[in-house]
């Protein structure tokens, strides 16, 4: 291949959160930006802001477990933005349970989004990047990889992402790509504070609660995963690669 690999990146799970912050910032880094999301209306929102910002951007409906759809989905980012040499995998789900109330569907759910959303969207766009011998991928794990009370599913598939990426990680190195692994720790977004109403309580007082646990004494806001991973699908990170980054404001492993 001659010239530089096209700038384009995919983010799943894009219509809110941590995947509409990664998306952004992709976008202000000069990507053009595919975002995918099951809900297309939030997704296309996302787009239209970057858009209007001057950047280049499509937002995809798409259930990512589905492998029609993810094949699709990619092929259309490819016609009208460019090969895709960038993925975030961020699309997720929780379905929290203790274990002897967890059902089957609670548990396969889980798996599907993470787990088999994650290998379809990298093994659809693992051939744009290893043809221009440059790529990135980026899955998203979690502190809760570590184990985390009535996150039997969420905590496996977590947990294994990061087998994934050390595996992708081994084999497409040698065609310029990189995988790592993002593990963020508490991070306000919609889906924290749906916990919290189920729990009964305040998002404010779950928030208070968290931060006095983390060293750095505040929760994390989705920027703050939107940071590493802008660093991460550089160039300046070219070097690393099979890593998990553990952003909890402090020490996890």
């Amino acid at each position: 291949m001659t010239g530089s690999p096209s700038k384009v990146a995919i983010v799943t799970g894009a219509g809110r959160g941590i995947g509409a912050a990664v998306a952004a910032r992709l976008a202000r880094d000069g990507f053009a930006v595919g975002l995918l999301d099951l809900d297309e209306a939030s997704c296309a929102s996302g787009a239209e802001a970057i858009t209007a910002a001057g950047g280049r951007a499509i937002g995809v409906g798409l259930d990512v477990s589905d492998s029609a759809q993810v094949d699709a989905a990619v092929t259309r980012v490819a016609e009208e933005l460019g090969a895709p040499t960038v993925l975030i995998n961020n699309a997720g789900i929780t379905r929290d349970n203790m274990l002897f109330k967890m059902s089957e569907d609670d548990w396969d759910s889980v798996m599907n989004v993470h787990l088999r959303g994650s290998f379809l969207m990298s093994r659809a766009t693992q051939k744009y990047m290893t043809e221009q011998k440059w790529g990135r991928i980026v899955n998203l794990s979690s502190t809760s990889a570590l184990g985390n009370r009535g996150q039997a599913n969420y905590s496996a598939a977590k947990a294994g992402l990061q087998g994934f990426t050390k595996t992708l990680a081994f084999e497409l190195g040698k065609f310029g790509v990189t995988a790592n692994a993002i593990a963020p720790g508490f991070i306000a977004t919609e889906m924290t504070a749906a916990t919290a109403e189920r729990l009964g309580i305040s998002f404010e007082d779950m928030k208070k609660g968290a931060a006095q646990e983390i060293p750095v004494r505040r929760v994390g806001e989705p920027e703050d995963i939107a940071n590493v991973a802008s660093f991460l699908v550089s160039d300046e990170a070219s070097f690393v690669s099979g890593q998990v980054i553990y952003v909890a404001g402090g020490p996890k492993a």
